[in-house]
């Protein structure tokens, strides 16, 4: 997987946990906060704990996202937009070498380059829908103040009106709908202020040295933010200390992204941004979705601050992470099989992690949002075709054992990944699974036992060992997955005892249904 060195996503968002925050001008506009959809949620941390997360999203267990936008352009990773203002960093040396210095030719020019020629949204949707994923996430805004829809808070650079000229978000809806999946929408935006900050700097080294990038260019402030040149230039990309002028732009653009497309998940990066604006915000996206559904609410707003929803405002969003344990409202991790924009000549997440993944996450009440980036031309490439065939073929096989289900009394036989305090980026850490290796779900009075690996002759459960800590009872009945025949099995007090047929429905990972545990 590529890594951006010092300029790391990871390394960006633990530094702004550890530091003070920035010194930025105070309120610049001084007015009420903006008007909400009436409804039950009034716009205070206090009516949101009223929320109840819907049914539909306990039963989805995988969705899928599409994070494509301006920054795919270049085909050269994620923090496209940011880094190549921050001197010898890869991505600044890329951009040198292949477009120009970031003085004449930057962000403003790399979106005039995204085109999506290939963009089939019907056609890609029916593979992921084919794959097994239940809701689809377009992206809706990254850091790099792109609107990929029709903005009417930022007319200038967005989809319809520069690059594809294309209402991407609205393309990504109509083809979700069409298949049966939910629709999601990402917004990035709220750490934009600080993120294209950088774009107003130079070099510090070298025969550019001195020279302004083209952030600085007043003519571009729509997109690039008019910082104010006695700032200095924050290095703290995810902090979200900005004025109340950009709040309030915030404000409008999200709510714009609300009314138009309605979606029903919408993903924030990081947590509720910017207080009593969030607040509000939140509430309206709730009050609007619940008058579309008979005055309840069955949206989904997710936070990746745990105080956020630990109250029950919202659903906790752990980033390229698992949880450490079952937890007892439903979470969702979001991971990618490589870089979040797509980068050209990358080695993929297997299929067989990718289904760790999910069975490790589901058993412990979790969902896995998984990101396919797309290159510039909008069409999966043929190595992440390959590992979207890999998972299609598993779920075709054990989705029963995925969607619609619930925890057990334990997730599973052992660890996939060492404790840590912090969920967050802890996929980094994790070891391949293994027939050693069991996760647990349940439905409808049966036990799903997913083993992570194909033994030899036997599959061993010692946690279904009759008895026990757990209380396990007698099992009756022993179901392969996929398998038309039956499979004989035997249990005592050491461990549940599955004989396996040599010929494999699936690959990866056995799924048993058992009976009677």
């Amino acid at each position: 997987m590529f890594a951006m060195s010092r300029f790391s996503r990871r390394d960006a968002l633990r530094t702004l946990v550890a530091a003070p925050a920035l010194i930025l001008p105070r309120k610049s506009v001084g007015q009420d906060l903006p008007e909400i959809a009436k409804g039950p949620f009034d716009g205070t941390a206090a009516s949101l704990k009223a929320y109840q997360i819907p049914e539909w999203f306990r039963d989805a267990k995988f969705g899928m996202w599409a994070h494509w936008g301006p920054q795919s352009a270049a085909e050269f990773g994620d923090w496209y937009a940011r880094n190549i203002y921050i001197q010898d960093s890869p991505q600044n040396k890329y951009h040198v070498e292949h477009f120009g210095h970031p003085s004449k030719f930057g962000h403003k020019d790399i979106c005039r380059l995204w085109k999506g020629d290939q963009f089939d949204p019907d056609h890609l949707m029916q593979l992921y829908q084919k794959a097994g994923a239940k809701y689809f996430m377009s992206m809706g805004v990254h850091h790099d103040n792109f609107d990929l829809w029709n903005s009417k808070h930022q007319p200038r650079w967005n989809a319809v009106a520069t690059g594809p000229k294309k209402d991407v978000v609205g393309l990504w809806r109509k083809a979700a709908q069409k298949h049966g999946l939910k629709f999601a929408v990402s917004e990035h935006l709220s750490n934009s202020y600080n993120w294209l900050a950088v774009s107003h700097g130079s070099d510090k080294t070298g025969p550019m040295a001195g020279v302004p990038y083209d952030g600085t260019d007043p003519a571009y402030a729509d997109l690039y933010h008019p910082f104010p040149k006695d700032q200095p230039i924050p290095t703290q990309a995810m902090s979200r200390v900005a004025p109340d002028s950009w709040k309030l732009l915030y404000f409008r653009r999200i709510q714009d992204l609300i009314d138009n497309y309605q979606p029903d998940l919408l993903y924030t990066d990081g947590g509720i941004p910017f207080g009593d604006w969030g607040y509000r915000l939140v509430s309206h996206y709730y009050n609007t979705n619940a008058k579309l559904h008979g005055g309840k609410v069955e949206g989904v707003y997710t936070s990746k601050t745990a105080a956020d929803c630990d109250s029950g405002t919202c659903v906790l969003d752990i980033e390229r992470g698992v949880a450490n344990e079952i937890k007892p409202n439903p979470w969702q991790t979001d991971t990618c099989i490589g870089n979040w924009h797509y980068k050209k000549d990358l080695t993929y997440k297997t299929p067989k992690i990718v289904i760790d993944m999910l069975c490790d996450i589901v058993s412990r009440n979790g969902n896995l949002m998984l990101n396919f980036p797309l290159p510039n031309s909008g069409a999966l490439d043929a190595e992440e075709l390959k590992v979207l065939e890999g998972i299609t073929k598993w779920m075709a096989v054990n989705s029963e054992g995925i969607y619609g289900t619930r925890p057990w009394k334990v997730s599973g036989s052992a660890a996939a990944s060492a404790p840590a305090a912090q969920s967050g980026f802890n996929e980094r850490n994790r070891k391949e699974l293994t027939a050693n290796d069991v996760r647990f779900t349940t439905k409808g009075g049966a036990l799903y036992a997913f083993v992570m690996g194909w033994p030899e002759r036997e599959a061993v459960v010692p946690t279904l060992g009759l008895g026990g800590a757990l209380g396990v009872g007698k099992i009756r009945s022993v179901e392969l997955l996929g398998h038309k025949g039956k499979v004989k099995f035997t249990q005592d007090g050491s461990a549940l005892k599955v004989e396996i047929p040599a010929e494999k429905p699936s690959e990866h990972a056995i799924g048993l249904k058992i009976v009677g545990a």
